[in-house]
């Protein structure tokens, strides 16, 4: 099952991805450089000194029939163009927020609803931001309460995996009556 890992430029996706997955996860990040002046806000993560440029990888196995593939997305503007690949087949989505930066998680919010993806929404509390409470963000954001809101922390490996059970919960709530979750097989003697 394929899941993204959403939100804007330095929420946590990367560290997200990396705190949960079983596997040493597959990274695309490069050194910001002085090419990036004046395109990349840095505002509120100006310690920041590398960017996903393509996507982050990770993998949990449940069982040996259920595996859930972890996708993260790059968070600049610049790099959306990679939403939509990543997009394909995934089950449902992850939003980051930062409270600090809380607008830098709206094009990730309406990325999800224009397609219809079931997604939550993860409040990585950052150690030097306010801590708005879940409804104080799901009204910022103007979610509806069909949409679990979560504070959480993206380097702690089961704060990160409770966001990923209540988005899995969702996923199956949101499912139309006859989809099956299954993953598709190959039939015998290959595709």
């Amino acid at each position: 099952m394929k899941l993204l890992i959403a939100g804007g430029f330095g929420v946590g996706k990367t560290t997200m991805v990396g705190s949960v997955s079983e596997i040493s996860p597959l990274r695309t990040e490069e050194a910001i450089t002085q090419a990036s002046a004046g395109v990349d806000d840095l505002t509120g993560v100006e310690s920041k000194t590398t960017t996903t440029v393509a996507l982050d990888f990770g993998r949990i196995t449940i069982n040996p029939e259920l595996i859930l593939y972890l996708f993260g997305t790059p968070g600049q503007d610049r790099f959306w163009f990679m939403w939509d690949e990543l997009a394909q087949g995934a089950l449902g989505a992850v939003v980051l927020a930062d409270t600090r930066r809380l607008e830098s998680c709206f094009p990730a919010v309406d990325f999800f609803e224009q397609r219809g993806l079931p997604f939550v929404v993860g409040v990585n509390c950052f150690d030097n931001a306010y801590r708005y409470g879940t409804e104080e963000v799901r009204a910022a954001l103007e979610l509806d309460d069909t949409v679990p809101i979560l504070l959480c922390d993206a380097r702690d490996r089961e704060s990160t995996k409770q966001v990923l059970v209540i988005l899995m919960q969702h996923v199956m709530a949101n499912a139309r009556p006859n989809a099956s979750l299954e993953p598709t097989r190959p039939a015998p003697g290959g595709w």
